[in-house]
């Protein structure tokens, strides 16, 4: 493929350490694509919320990646920022901010996410009353769907579009509902819409199986993996630590030690964006070859980590990836 500029600097500038490390990661990413090879990436932290969907969306348009693993909070994240972007607000100094500082914030209606604050009326709310109707709709209807699912049909169904703030093809979210990229959402419960719908089971107004759970996605995903990993296989692209990550690496020795499935072929290729360090145990920051211990990675895997800001380096490889 021909490199454009933001490739051929990092090419001709990225020689040692992280950066040779960013670097190399990138190619064997290309490489394992070129070999007809798919594709996960995980996300964690507030990737959504740093507007990482202004790269990741072209990724899944271009078939660059074919299935994420995502906290709740992405997944919202995403769409918050598509519906209330200019409701946002940034502080730049959020170092310098007091207990008190913090305080006032929430008063007026913030939520802050490092220097980014989601504003909870316009980004939480415009999402939650038509949501609200999707769950209640398939409450009623006896059905039970995964929170990506309704997300999805949310999108689709273009009742959103009214509120958009900025061009939908910078929303990663609305890439994947285009191309029903397949997602797995662990820990939902562990983000806003899932406090909000956990409250609506609270009060009796919706059903807590209405919204498929974590062993349901753990299956869903096993059943992908068997299909998806002939050939060149599947590879491992982690942003951050956390749940995103940890979740579905473990697909793979769940399926071979636990369900003596030993014709399934470990993660083809792995790479780690995190600024964690190894030290008391810590998943989030121990070197690769550890989940070699664990039955994930084989010997001859590729195995990356960029210890850096995953919210410059992502975006940097997956220019790489795209030509850019």
């Amino acid at each position: 493929m021909t490199k454009g500029p933001v490739s051929r600097f990092m090419a001709h500038h990225y020689r040692h350490f992280n950066a040779a490390a960013l670097v190399d990661a990138a190619k064997a990413y290309e490489a394992h694509l070129m070999k007809n090879g798919k594709m996960m990436i995980t996300l964690a932290g507030a990737m959504s919320t740093a507007e990482l969907g202004v790269s990741l969306a072209e990724m899944i348009r271009q078939d660059k990646v074919h299935i994420i693993s995502c906290t709740g909070a992405n997944l919202e994240e995403d769409l918050m920022n598509l519906v209330a972007h200019n409701h946002y607000k940034r502080v730049p100094h959020y170092r310098d901010l007091s207990p008190q500082d913090e305080w006032e914030l929430l008063q007026q209606g913030y939520n802050r996410v490092t220097d980014t604050c989601i504003p909870e009326e316009e980004a939480f709310r415009r999402l939650q009353k038509h949501i609200f109707e999707l769950w209640k709709q398939a409450d009623s209807a006896g059905q039970s769907r995964f929170p990506h699912e309704f997300m999805f049909d949310l999108i689709r169904s273009g009742v959103l579009e009214p509120y958009y703030e900025i061009d939908p093809k910078d929303s990663w979210m609305v890439a994947a509902a285009e191309k029903n990229l397949p997602l797995v959402v662990p820990g939902w419960e562990d983000s806003t819409l899932g406090n909000i719908f956990a409250s609506y089971v609270i009060k009796g107004d919706l059903k807590a199986n209405t919204v498929r759970n974590g062993i349901e996605y753990m299956v869903h995903l096993s059943q992908w993996y068997r299909e998806n990993s002939a050939g060149a296989g599947v590879g491992f692209f982690q942003i951050g630590g956390g749940i995103a990550g940890d979740f579905p690496i473990c697909v793979v020795p769940m399926m071979y030690q636990d369900l003596g499935w030993h014709d399934v072929p470990f993660w083809a290729y792995f790479c780690q964006i995190s600024d964690s360090t190894t030290s008391y145990g810590s998943y989030s920051g121990a070197v690769p070859n550890e989940k070699i211990t664990w039955g994930k990675l084989g010997l001859d895997t590729p195995k990356f980590v960029i210890e850096s800001d995953a919210s410059i380096v992502a975006p940097l490889i997956f220019a790489w990836i795209l030509g850019w």
